[in-house]
């Protein structure tokens, strides 16, 4: 995640799964690392202590994944499920056709803490969901992928 002062959109859904995220981690993980910590510290030398050693790594992820959740819900912004729907932005639903393809494609625009590309869930941050962000129904948007440039027809918006 962004260490800086970005925004972090995120549905209302997504904001109640961080904060339940962060219930779980600061309470029940951390008790249970705690508990595995102490037993291993009862095994004795902790230098040659594999518990021990694997018991703190799992720690500094647990600490670090916190920090990055309490990064985010300071800087969420609750993405405005009613806005206008007749440009691309954060939290639209958009149906494209690839240039060269006959299917259509749709996706949800949402922050990155969110996204699934999968479930056809889309980054704002992503070089899709930039290039869509701001276009009306009937313009084309062209992104720079890693595979190169793919131009993508906008069908519809809600």
């Amino acid at each position: 995640m962004n260490q800086n002062n970005d925004v972090v959109y995120v549905t209302p859904e997504g904001l109640q799964q961080l904060e339940e995220e962060l219930a779980y981690l600061t309470t029940e993980k951390r008790e249970e690392l705690s508990q595995k910590l102490e037993a291993a510290i009862a095994q004795g030398d902790l230098k040659e202590n594999a518990d021990y050693h694997d018991a703190k790594e799992e720690q500094g992820f647990v600490e670090a994944r916190i920090r990055d959740i309490e990064d985010s819900l300071r800087r969420a912004k609750i993405i405005d499920e009613n806005g206008p729907s007749d440009i691309v932005r954060v939290g639209s639903t958009v149906t494209v056709s690839e240039e060269g393809f006959d299917e259509e494609e749709t996706y949800v625009i949402v922050g990155a803490a969110e996204a699934d590309p999968a479930a056809g869930r889309i980054s704002n941050e992503s070089p899709i969901g930039r290039a869509l962000l701001g276009t009306r129904i009937g313009e084309v948007a062209m992104a720079e992928t890693p595979g190169g440039a793919i131009k993508f027809a906008i069908l519809s918006i809600s």
